[in-house]
């Protein structure tokens, strides 16, 4: 299992532009790139891994001013979805969400609202 908090914390210069995360199951793995542009597409992590990456994105989007994300779950039989939602639920950052329309990906996608400093 990884710590994604000491990943972060290890790449912190590389913070402002993109979040880096580096698989540990193999020392051979291509870290996973992305920007933090308020869009999380969940389907390049392990399910393990979404209950510290969530709090961790929705901080690093704090820390960017964004207040509006997507997290993108897939539809799936709505296990993820629901694990989203917990995490999304005892966050006291999210003001609110609700599953994406049809443009941002109906139920296979959820919008949340962010208040508060990260």
């Amino acid at each position: 299992m990884c710590n994604l908090i000491e990943s972060i914390e290890m790449k912190s210069p590389l913070r402002e532009k993109s979040y880096k995360y580096t698989e540990l199951m193999s020392e051979d793995a291509d870290p996973i790139e992305f920007e933090i542009n308020g869009e999380l597409d969940l389907h390049t992590f392990r399910p393990s891994e979404v209950g510290e990456l969530v709090p961790d994105y929705i901080e690093l989007c704090l820390e960017k001013g964004i207040t509006r994300i997507r997290i993108i779950h897939g539809k799936g039989i709505g296990t993820l979805r629901e694990t989203v939602h917990s995490l999304l639920k005892r966050d006291p950052r999210v003001a609110r969400f609700q599953l994406a329309d049809q443009t941002e990906g109906s139920w296979g996608a959820t919008i949340a609202w962010l208040e508060g400093e990260p």
